[in-house]
């Protein structure tokens, strides 16, 4: 069986940006479209409605490239579980009320016991603070504990 994905909004949104003029995101996108066509299809990759709801957001064209990338992408339903366990991520993260999705993002990967989570947000998600802080609060709350990481730590399946 292939091991579960769950994609954060920030891997569509570097695969449907204009090449950035940062040296540091323009290798990002590199990778994540390195990632996308070479070890996208040897996993099984999942989205949130969250997901979707960030991805509408901002400029028009680049939202429909957003939309268009995750067609097919099986999508994860959202239960009040979920939310309490976001809830409880947001407070203990301490995550600005404008990032409170992050905390969604962590919830829906850990409640579905996804293999990882793949994103490219190093200060909500993808955080040494946060990975650590993530296992023992799940430990605590009985909930599995995903592979946090970015394409680029995922290059190999």
């Amino acid at each position: 069986m292939k091991p579960s994905v769950y994609l954060e909004t920030t891997i569509t949104s570097y695969l449907a940006a204009n090449l950035s003029r940062d040296i540091v995101v323009a290798a990002h996108q590199q990778i994540t479209q390195e990632w996308w066509v070479n070890i996208r299809p040897k996993l099984n990759c999942y989205i949130s409605p969250f997901v979707i709801q960030e991805s509408q957001r901002g400029d028009d064209d680049a939202s429909k490239r957003r939309i268009k990338l995750l067609t097919g992408v099986s999508v994860l339903e959202v239960n009040n579980e979920i939310e309490k366990i976001a809830e409880v991520y947001f407070d203990r993260f301490k995550i600005p009320s404008k990032a409170k999705l992050d905390a969604a993002h962590l919830a829906v990967a850990c409640y579905y016991k996804m293999d990882y989570l793949l994103s490219w947000n190093c200060k909500h998600i993808v955080s040494a603070r946060i990975r650590k802080e993530l296992g023992l609060i799940n430990r605590d709350l009985g909930l599995f504990t995903p592979t946090i990481c970015t394409p680029e730590e995922l290059m190999e399946i």
